[in-house]
């Protein structure tokens, strides 16, 4: 097994990295990474129906896509994201157990007792601490989870907090949990770097563990494959599952009720209702929405105006 601590924290390059590793190695890996502020979803998920938009968008928070399935998760500089890549012979061999027990048993070492939960988490206290999911490709699988160790809990909590029945469609839903930090159930004070040197130095004693550092060759493929899908347009928000987007609001004394159609991010049907606008112009809003992406610059464009509730009231 090879042991990574990637140097680079912008969470494009981090989960493309994943990606690289699972399809291009033929070792088994152990890797550690942290990433700047990010939410990312899962792959099957709708990224609009996830995440508090307004929120990330004024925080400058990431929103990112990964290719593992499951439910969202956000990091920070708090949080520690831990990933094995292993061959298998089937997928039968694969179990969530077998993943989470040897973080599990790490933090036994720092007097810390973490227990699985129902939903593929770990959880302190039944409290959360670490999400998980897998992706397996031919004969590997990755299995990733987050580690959060001093994460801003209060961003995290807005990150992700959404208005229920805006959006409906067949995308698969997160579960909600409370959260914890490890930090404080710490009977001995360290910080981020200690625990990452730990986690890592746990693995490194293993037998044929050794370290590994990502080559000139390794950084250029992962950075095209940044360039060419983890920022895209079409993967982070035009991936999402075709859903209904429904909203209602006041502003100004006037009501505005809004359905879309979305499907790969782009809008195939809208109907609007309400005072808001004379019906002439309506109608011509609705129509100038089709064709167009579901996303806050595209709209704010179509309304040609800097009224943020008015722009927010799409999301």
């Amino acid at each position: 097994m090879i042991c990574i601590v990637l140097k680079n924290n912008n969470p494009f390059y981090c989960l493309a990295s994943e990606e690289y590793l699972l399809k291009n190695f033929d070792d088994d890996i152990f890797m550690l990474w942290q990433s700047d502020k990010t939410v990312v979803v899962g792959k099957h998920q709708n990224a609009l129906g996830e995440v508090n938009y307004r929120y990330v968008r004024e925080n400058a928070i990431t929103v990112t896509r990964r290719i593992s399935g499951g439910g969202t998760v956000y990091h920070d500089a708090g949080n520690v994201n831990f990933a094995f890549i292993k061959n298998v012979k089937s997928p039968a061999e694969i179990s969530f157990k077998q993943f989470t027990e040897p973080v599990v048993e790490a933090l036994a070492q720092l007097d810390i007792e973490a227990t699985t939960s129902g939903r593929n988490d770990l959880l302190i206290k039944g409290l959360k601490i670490s999400g998980n999911a897998e992706h397996v490709f031919k004969n590997r699988v990755l299995h990733h989870g987050t580690l959060l160790f001093n994460s801003d809990l209060e961003n995290l909590g807005n990150s992700i907090k959404v208005i229920p029945g805006k959006y409906t469609s067949k995308a698969v839903q997160s579960n909600r949990s409370k959260v914890a930090n490890i930090s404080p159930f710490l009977k001995n004070e360290m910080d981020i770097e200690a625990f990452i040197d730990f986690l890592i130095g746990v693995q490194l004693k293993k037998d044929g563990a050794e370290s590994y550092t990502i080559s000139a060759a390794d950084n250029e493929a992962i950075n095209k494959l940044v360039d060419d899908k983890f920022t895209t347009w079409e993967w982070r928000w035009g991936y999402s599952p075709k859903y209904t987007f429904t909203n209602k609001v006041e502003i100004d004394g006037r009501t505005l009720e809004i359905h879309l159609e979305v499907k790969k991010g782009h809008i195939e049907s809208a109907n609007l209702q309400g005072n808001y606008f004379d019906a002439a112009y309506l109608a011509e809003l609705t129509a100038a929405l089709v064709g167009k992406q579901h996303f806050y610059e595209t709209i704010r464009d179509v309304l040609k105006t800097d009224n943020e509730e008015l722009i927010y009231a799409f999301f």
